[in-house]
């Protein structure tokens, strides 16, 4: 008897969160604001923000699963824009993008990031990018090093880095999304690391994070992301790329992240690597040291 009074009080439970959840997301739909433009790529619409006036170019590309890279990087854009020409690109499946069915292969999504620079006619540039940005850019970087100047890191993903090895529970997670369990979930998270951010900018963030996070595009990355790792194994940047990598200076999951770094620093002509306390959000917390680190470096760099 019991067991069934707790069966059906979950039921009932998770019957509420499913519709609560249905409800939330069609309100939100209408609430979610729009920002950039969105440009023609392979048969979809790719979101850009373009912003600031410099004579160089900076793309910024996000880190998986980022609900809003143009909100997420922000603070780090109004920073380098007064300077710089910012380039801010959501991938399929990514802030205001659209969804697509093409496998979320290495390959396929630097084409498809390449796609909108070129329909923009942007083919000069800093590539700058976060987390699994890192994988994605030494492929950029070798398939468009005529346009590729420079590669900046913001705690960013190496080939061979442990624990990308793990098979991912993506109908479990995919069930949990519409149960609304993940909605549950992403409210009660911290949001300690976004005191750069205005309370509306949170909630669009956090909109959008309901309505992109598990769809099928974000799942079928994540369910690459195994192999996109194994193809990157024993790959570098071309040795005459400058590279500067802001890393997590301490971390706590992985002792050698550091360490990591620094070999494929070593591994081109010019290679840095800076060191900086915090988390892996770095540009949530240290926008003006990474915004100013990477001036100072362009400087010497000339």
């Amino acid at each position: 008897m019991g067991i069934t009074v707790v069966g059906a009080v979950l039921a009932i439970g998770l019957g509420t969160t499913t519709v609560v959840n249905a409800v939330a997301t069609e309100g939100e739909s209408h609430r979610i604001e729009s920002y950039g433009q969105r440009v023609a790529v392979d048969g979809g619409k790719m979101n850009v923000l373009i912003t600031g006036a410099g004579q160089e170019n900076v793309v910024l590309l996000p880190g998986f699963g980022t609900a809003s890279p143009v909100l997420d990087f922000g603070p780090l854009v109004r920073d380098l824009a007064t300077d710089h020409r910012v380039i801010v690109v959501e991938p399929f499946g990514y802030g205001l993008s659209d969804g697509t069915e093409k496998e979320r292969t290495t390959e396929n999504i630097v084409q498809e990031v390449h796609g909108a620079l070129e329909a923009l006619d942007v083919d000069r540039y800093t590539l700058m990018g976060h987390s699994i940005a890192g994988i994605y850019g030494i492929e950029y970087a070798a398939r468009y090093p005529e346009e590729v100047t420079a590669f900046v890191g913001i705690d960013t993903s190496v080939p061979g880095q442990p624990g990308m090895d793990t098979e991912y529970p993506t109908g479990l997670m995919l069930a949990a999304k519409n149960l609304g369990l993940l909605r549950l979930m992403t409210a009660a998270s911290s949001a300690s690391d976004t005191v750069a951010y205005t309370d509306h900018a949170r909630e669009q963030m956090q909109m959008l994070a309901n309505r992109n996070s598990l769809s099928p595009t974000y799942l079928n990355e994540m369910g690459h992301i195994k192999s996109n790792f194994q193809n990157a194994l024993g790959t570098t940047f071309p040795k005459d790329l400058p590279l500067l990598l802001f890393v997590v200076a301490e971390n706590k999951q992985t002792p050698e992240w550091l360490e990591l770094h620094h070999r494929q620093a070593a591994s081109v002509t010019n290679g840095t690597v800076v060191p900086l306390p915090g988390e892996h959000y770095l540009h949530h917390t240290h926008a003006d040291e990474v915004a100013d680190g990477f001036r100072d470096w362009e400087g010497v760099r000339g």
